[in-house]
């Protein structure tokens, strides 16, 4: 089937649009895990009485409210991150759902023409 130029061009862009959700959406994965690794930490934070870190390939003792802090920190900043490849993704997909309609309108009107 032979394509106008402007066609292939928007397949293309469709293409690279698609690669990209697909990085947000292993980021976004990332992302999701390590908030539950870290909501997983508080709560075993809560039930005991002592409070580890780990730095580089040790393990030391900690001040649980230091920790606590700490991973609140990090886990409101991750939440943070997650809201900004939501934001991204939704604008890809609208970018993509948009194309998509472009190159299927397209695609349909040069069938036309041919007939």
């Amino acid at each position: 089937m032979d394509m106008d130029k402007e066609t292939q061009q928007k397949i293309s862009k469709l293409q690279m649009l698609e690669q990209n959700m697909q990085t947000f959406l292993m980021q976004k994965q990332q992302i999701q895990s390590q908030i539950m690794e870290i909501e997983s930490a508080l709560k075993e934070l809560e039930k005991s009485d002592k409070s580890y870190k780990i730095i580089g390939n040790i393990m030391v003792s900690s001040d649980k409210k230091n920790l606590e802090a700490e991973l609140k920190q990090k886990k409101e900043m991750l939440e943070i991150k997650l809201k900004s490849i939501e934001k991204q993704e939704g604008n890809i997909r609208e970018k993509s759902q948009a194309l998509q309609t472009e190159v299927l309108s397209s695609m349909k009107s040069e069938e036309k023409n041919k007939e």
